[in-house]
């Protein structure tokens, strides 16, 4: 099979370069970074491609544009992708991707020979293959989300005040509701997220983040919901 490899690290580039064509596999070009990765497809006509997620200049997402950019313009061109960390967004891009074949592994599984090889071949063959991490993780993170679907509107107005720090008297006053409704609608909202009492008003924060989790990052103003305030702290046993 012949292979493109795109990695900035030499040692792991080299060791993947030796690893493969150990296989049996030819490796067409290795890359140190994305620049140049769609004219070397053209040139050398490879098999399948291997990028690492992170890249320079800015080792942010050069590798994971090149990969999304591959199945856009090459959608028959199996595509691996390679991270030291499980990166959840990029992951679930990919997926979300139309295209051809692909793989996201963590660098670790690299080690074990045997298993990485395979995993090419399965992914030149067809087939999707992600690990065992990441699938977890998107597990969890679809689990989280269809805990945040189950609020009602009004819980999410709610919790979105909350994120911004603000105590119940201070979302009811926002709200135009009691606070006795405003105790009501958190309750609802710790019970639907899972969040269990700990008497210390860590519900509040935990809320928060799953808030900021789904909709974004808090605002640049504003009170930190994380700051143990007394005007955050009112009510916190709700």
């Amino acid at each position: 099979m012949r292979i493109l490899i795109c990695e900035d690290s030499v040692l792991l580039r080299e060791g993947l370069v030796r690893l493969l064509e150990h296989g049996g596999h030819t490796v067409v070009a290795a890359l140190p970074d994305a620049t140049t990765v769609l004219q070397t497809v053209a040139t050398t006509d490879p098999e399948l491609c291997i990028l690492d997620v992170r890249l320079p200049p800015s080792f942010t997402d050069e590798g994971i544009l090149a990969a999304l950019e591959l199945r856009r313009t090459h959608p028959r061109l199996p595509v691996l992708v390679l991270s030291q960390y499980v990166e959840e967004r990029y992951a679930s891009e990919l997926i979300a991707a139309q295209g051809g074949a692909f793989g996201y592994l963590l660098k670790d599984r690299v080690a074990d020979v045997g298993d990485f090889i395979e995993s090419v071949q399965r992914i030149a063959s067809g087939a999707t293959v992600l690990d065992p991490e990441v699938v977890a993780q998107l597990l969890t993170r679809r689990s989280r989300d269809d805990r945040m679907r189950a609020l009602t509107e009004r819980e999410r107005t709610v919790l979105a005040a909350l994120a911004e720090g603000r105590s119940n008297q201070s979302i009811a006053a926002l709200l135009f509701l009691s606070e006795a409704s405003v105790e009501k609608h958190i309750t609802a909202i710790f019970q639907k997220l899972q969040l269990e009492p700990d008497g210390g008003g860590n519900r509040r924060v935990l809320a928060a983040i799953a808030h900021f989790e789904s909709f974004g990052s808090p605002p640049a103003a504003g009170p930190d919901p994380r700051r143990s305030t007394p005007d955050a702290q009112t009510g916190a046993s709700a």
